[in-house]
């Protein structure tokens, strides 16, 4: 047994204190690992950074053992004669949904953050000792995991029980005050944690997640793989994201995404939530059991490089949204919407033309989760592109094979022969078994419809064509220009853009000014020299901000030229530009025949 305890006494220096008690190391040479990537989020982030002083000492002597540091995320011990703990302390100040966080309202952490792999000694079992901060704000503290109780007690500081390493580091733990609601969903109990101030409809919130959770367990069939789960919420001004674990998750929402006693509809901040609660335990079965062959084991000391995160990315982004509308949580028309958003996110990525979502998929560690000022020129996202490509493989699927073969078959497919019994995907093994699911209704026209679908939507950077297959399921798919800059889609645009011009950029907030976060190459801003960055201040003579800017830009026409000065740096420089036509990059869906969406929406 690999033992460790893990206290914050000293909030206000958002410091965790921790031990790793090992019975039996080896007696010299015994290495000490700390993870430098968190599944889930394909980023190396170096977890040892936060590891402020450490030390090592013989449990029976009491005297030192020398402790060396190797490389940056492994450290050695001398000469072990017996049992063996090793000190440290962890600075914990990230708050997201990654690492760990510790202040007076709070303490939360990842195990890949806090605690040491015993190099060999990985499969043995961990007992972790959480201790109560001593602190006078943290007296009504609970602690909220779904790390199999030894002494403690359900919610409460004390011993703790895991399986082995991989199990310890798979269930995140929040220490807080927080407000709790539980419900049952197919006889597994569910909790849902809330830490932050908020005045949301707890119960509301509880009905709409059973519905969610209760249509996933059915969807993959009985049992749950989980015997209870954990939805963990930070509650903040606004933020958002979550990450998956085997049988909870961490979330981030806004405050105002919340459903007050008030609201009676699904407002479209509820309907991001509930999105994301849907995603996140999706993942539960689609990557934390049927995961790429790359993962199986992880290898948390590098990169673990893989062009499947299409699918599981993707297949959970269609799923998400979609089980709220086929469970009733909102209407066809709201889901329509929130596609139409996502078709709109893909079509303003330029870098769509340069890169395939396999290769998105494989570069997430260096480009995706790294992204610079250029990445809507040079990257697509696995997620919304993902999404994509699932949803045109659903649509030409059910148009194959009348609806015999459906993505719902392939992903109770997937979950018998690979979940169940924790078989890897190898590469390019999901495009076999789609395949070979579909023959017996396809024959061989239909098998090479779909390798041509396949080798086109995953490997080209050519754009999907979702049109005709959602105009065989009553949908129409349009594109129009944006009505601002501020548009994201998924409604049928106002008739006041007509005439629009626009500079091919996007804004963000700057002290003086509007500064160009990002510069869309072909754009009027890309040909007249403007870069990303560059901080605007006036238009034709008059100052700008980004409140103004489209307003002042309203008043010219397309092909005009225009006055523009801007500081690049400390720099003021002048930009003659000539503005342009919008794309036809935003996107909405109506419904031309509502009876041909039964059993794609349910």
């Amino acid at each position: 047994m690999i033992q460790y305890t893990i206290s914050s006494n000293d909030l206000n220096g958002h410091v965790f204190s921790v031990t790793c008690t090992i019975l039996s190391p080896k007696n010299q040479g015994q290495r000490l690992i700390m993870p430098t990537w968190i599944p889930g989020s394909y980023m190396i982030r170096d977890f040892s950074k936060n590891v402020v002083q450490i030390a090592a000492r013989d449990i029976a002597s009491g005297e030192p053992v020398d402790i060396y540091k190797i490389d940056k995320s492994t450290w050695e011990l001398g000469t072990c004669k017996g049992a063996v703990v090793i000190t440290y302390e962890i600075y914990a100040w990230d708050m997201s949904v990654r690492t760990a966080h510790l202040d007076q309202t709070h303490g939360y952490f990842n195990g890949t953050s806090v605690f040491f792999a015993v190099e060999g000694q990985e499969s043995s079992v961990c007992e972790l000792d959480i201790q109560q901060p001593k602190n006078a704000c943290a007296e009504n503290w609970r602690v909220a995991t779904t790390l199999k109780e030894l002494t403690a007690k359900r919610y409460g500081f004390g011993k703790y029980q895991a399986e082995n390493y991989d199990d310890l580091i798979d269930h995140p733990v929040e220490m807080a005050d927080f407000a709790l609601i539980t419900f049952e969903a197919c006889g597994v109990p569910h909790d849902v944690v809330f830490t932050g101030k908020h005045y949301a409809d707890l119960e509301r919130i509880a009905v709409d997640l059973k519905v969610i959770c209760e249509y996933q367990i059915n969807f993959f069939g009985m049992p749950a793989p989980m015997e209870r789960y954990l939805f963990l919420t930070w509650v903040v001004g606004d933020g958002y994201g979550g990450l998956e674990h085997r049988s909870s998750t961490s979330l981030i929402c806004s405050r105002a995404d919340l459903p007050t006693s008030k609201d009676k509809d699904v407002t479209e901040g509820y309907r991001t939530f509930l999105g994301l609660c849907s995603h996140e335990y999706f993942h539960t079965w689609n990557i934390k059991r049927i995961k790429p062959a790359k993962f199986l084991p992880y290898a948390l000391g590098q990169e673990s490089h893989t062009e499947l995160l299409w699918a599981f990315e993707g297949i959970t982004s269609y799923y998400d949204d979609l089980i709220l509308a086929r469970t009733g949580i909102i209407s066809q028309e709201s889901y329509l919407e929130l596609l139409g958003q996502v078709i709109t996110r893909v079509e303003r990525a330029e870098g769509r033309h340069k890169q395939t979502v396999s290769e998105s998929s494989f570069d997430a560690w260096t480009k995706f989760y790294k992204q610079d000022e250029n990445a809507t020129n040079a990257i697509v996202s696995y997620y919304t592109k993902g999404a994509l490509v699932v949803l045109g493989l659903d649509l030409l699927l059910r148009k194959l094979t009348t609806d015999n073969v459906t993505m719902d078959h392939v992903m109770v497919m997937l979950w018998r022969e690979f979940g169940i019994k924790r078989v890897g995907i190898q590469e390019r093994e999901l495009e076999r078994r789609v395949i070979e699911l579909a023959a017996p209704d396809i024959g061989e026209g239909g098998k090479e419809i779909l390798e041509i679908y396949f080798e086109q939507a995953l490997r080209s950077t050519n754009d999907i064509d979702l049109a005709p297959l959602l105009n065989e399921r009553g949908v129409s798919l349009q594109l129009r220009t944006a009505d601002s800059a501020s548009d994201k889609g998924g409604k049928v645009g106002s008739e006041k853009t007509e005439g629009r011009v626009s500079l091919g950029v996007t804004y963000a907030e700057a002290a003086s000014g509007v500064k160009l976060s990002a510069v869309v190459n072909g754009g009027a801003a890309h040909k007249a020299g403007l870069s990303s960055g560059d901080v605007v201040i006036a238009i034709d003579g008059l100052r700008v901000n980004k409140d103004s800017v489209e307003r002042a830009l309203s008043v010219f026409k397309q092909g005009e030229e225009v006055s523009l000065y801007a500081f690049r740096r400390d720099e003021l420089m002048h930009f003659d530009v000539t503005l342009e036509m919008p794309k036809q990059d935003t996107a909405f869906l109506t419904i031309n025949a509502s009876e041909k969406l039964r059993g794609w929406l349910g």
